[in-house]
């Protein structure tokens, strides 16, 4: 409070702390982790990333990989259908060119404690399920309870932090925390979809099926194939389709989905008009496999559009679980023998770029050496962390890309024989004197031709690597049971890291089937860092617990590092229109619209129906 303001009410300071508190607690139409303003005010009309005059209609077609034998997303069973969460609306809506905001949808103001010991949400009168039932605070708590109670364990590690939630009135709902000053939780749960009560009241909650669930969202499921597609259908007379927060969003009156169990073949198929849109992961198919008459006059075009997010942590990632993953040196030595230059020269036509933090692309990722600020938070926990974390910058190895490793490959032996490894006539034998051989779990057919050369280095140090290729549902199935020796994965990030790191790093969510701490993490230095970085209370703050963290996580060698490139790669069929300015960090499809006059050229994709 300022000077002026307490020289003119005269009142004591305990008296204006309450009326400061009161300030900040009242409710908002937007929240920001660290309560600066949002980029929008209360009264915008749209987002500065959509059309808002964006016509309505047409179809719109994906590939999706594999299958589906769910339409429950929420649960640990079956695998679920792709953009199913489209049924569903949250409590409010993240702004995609912002680094972490939250805009109330279903709630028309969020209301939070300055000390962010609880929020709450106040929701729209008009906001309805589609059998025409309005959305209420008991549909919220129901939503929660049962979440944590039946739903997949993310949800529990996700929202550990909450005591109870109260149902204030039919409109008006509380949630309590456990602890004050989590100052992402508040923004969190505003991302919680929000259940019909009265329709899972009969139904049981925990088991995966084909069952066309009730949503309040802008799209229904119009139709369902097992596996093999699912169409949804835009909801006319949804109930948000006027607000701001909705403006120029889902144009397509349907929206398809077709399952290929081969990427290969779904490239061909998007060439030959099979569907509309593909996010293109391969470098080679990139710069090679677009050589065709529909992209020369401009029927497919290719699009390359900025990517401003932290890049994240792809790489082989090593399961320590397994007796045979807990050296470090172990680990350490298996990583010399990946050798990227030579991948991303022959394979990757030099597309790549060699990732070297957790949260490269961003100000986020620890360089050099650490920092004082970084010091504060890294000194009391010395003996608890490798000692290189002061002493030295982590380096991934380089190599001169001719696919002669042998420097690496003679500090990978040395590595190994430091951990009690040795060479027995042509096979290496681990600590206990077993034959090394290790299991990579994979579902992509194109990612073995990356996985081959380390194979072949491996095997010049008599390790056998077994590349096994499962289906989609096995593949999901045997990583929630920790069934795997090392697997290919990510650990996608934002700008804002918080609470999920919980289920990336910390030892609550080890042991949980379905977290996403698929390393195996039990580092009670990693849980301290963890816990630091959601309860910091400033950017500063932030910036310097996720880089000291990142420090930590590159030295314990965890995962193989990969590769990133900081653009999507985009190839969709001129039928397709996007608005001007894509948001800086997101691809924004539900943006996208079909062109109601497409030019001659355009065309219209060959039927997949069956």
């Amino acid at each position: 409070m300022t000077h002026p303001l307490r020289s003119f009410l005269h009142a004591s300071s305990l008296l204006l702390l309450g009326l400061a508190s009161l300030t900040q607690a009242a409710p908002k139409h937007a929240l920001t982790l660290y309560g600066e303003p949002p980029r929008y005010p209360a009264d915008f009309q749209h987002f500065d990333y959509v059309n808002p005059d964006a016509p309505k209609g047409g179809n719109f077609r994906q590939a999706g990989f594999g299958g589906f034998d769910s339409l429950n997303p929420f649960i640990n069973k079956g695998v679920s259908a792709d953009d199913i969460g489209l049924i569903y609306d949250t409590l409010t809506r993240h702004g995609l060119d912002e680094p972490f905001t939250e805009y109330g949808l279903l709630a028309e103001k969020i209301e939070k404690a300055p000390d962010n010991a609880w929020v709450r949400f106040y929701l729209r009168p008009e906001a309805r399920f589609h059998d025409g039932l309005p959305v209420t605070a008991e549909d919220v708590k129901f939503t929660f309870e049962t979440l944590m109670t039946q739903g997949s364990p993310t949800y529990r590690g996700y929202y550990a932090d909450v005591d109870k939630v109260e149902v204030e009135s039919p409109l008006k709902v509380r949630f309590i925390f456990k602890h004050a000053g989590n100052r992402e939780l508040p923004l969190i749960l505003g991302q919680l979809p929000v259940l019909p009560k009265h329709w899972w009241a009969e139904r049981d909650f925990s088991k995966s099926n084909l069952e066309i669930p009730l949503g309040s969202g802008p799209y229904k499921v119009a139709e369902v194939k097992a596996g093999r597609s699912i169409r949804y259908q835009r909801v006319a007379d949804w109930w948000g389709k006027d607000l701001p927060v909705n403006r120029g969003f889902y144009n397509f009156d349907s929206m398809r989905i077709d399952y290929y169990r081969d990427n290969t073949v779904a490239l061909e198929a998007l060439k030959a008009g099979q569907f509309d849109y593909w996010l293109e992961t391969s470098a080679k198919n990139w710069a090679t496999a677009y050589d065709t008459p529909a992209v020369a006059n401009g029927q497919l075009i290719k699009e390359e559009i900025e990517n401003h997010n932290p890049t994240g942590m792809q790489g082989f990632i090593f399961n320590i679980r397994r007796p045979v993953f807990q050296d470090p040196r172990v680990r350490e030595a298996l990583g010399l023998l990946f050798d990227f230059e030579w991948a991303n020269k022959q394979l990757f036509n030099g597309a790549y770029t060699r990732t070297h933090s957790y949260f490269d692309n961003s100000e986020l990722a620890s360089s050099g050496l650490p920092g004082p600020d970084e010091l504060k938070i890294l000194e009391p926990l010395r003996d608890k962390i490798t000692p290189q974390v002061f002493t030295e910058e982590f380096r991934v190895p380089v190599t001169d890309a001719s696919g002669i490793i042998r420097k690496q490959q003679r500090r990978a032996y040395q590595l190994l024989q430091e951990a009690g490894w040795r060479i027995d006539g042509d096979q290496m034998l681990d600590a206990e004197g077993n034959p090394v051989s290790f299991e990579f779990l994979l579902a992509q057919t194109e990612f073995e031709r990356v996985l081959l050369p380390f194979k072949r280095n491996m095997a010049d140090l008599g390790m056998e690597l077994v590349i096994r290729r499962v289906d989609v549902s096995q593949y999901i199935n045997r990583l929630r049971s920790r069934d795997f020796d090392l697997i290919v994965g990510g650990f996608g990030q934002s700008n804002s890291p918080g609470n999920e790191q919980r289920e990336y790093w910390h030892s609550s969510s080890a042991d949980n089937p379905g977290s996403r701490n698929f390393i195996g993490l039990k580092d009670p230095a990693i849980d301290q860092l963890v816990d630091g970085l959601i309860n910091a209370d400033s950017r500063q703050s932030l910036i310097a617990h996720t880089r000291a963290l990142d420090r930590v996580l590159l030295w314990g060698h965890y995962v193989i590092p990969n590769w990133h490139i900081k653009t999507w790669r985009v190839a969709y069929w001129n039928r397709l229109q996007h608005p001007k300015i894509t948001p800086q960090y997101d691809i924004g499809l539900n943006t996208w619209w079909v062109n109601p006059q497409p030019s001659a050229e355009a065309t219209e994709p060959a039927s997949t129906e069956q």
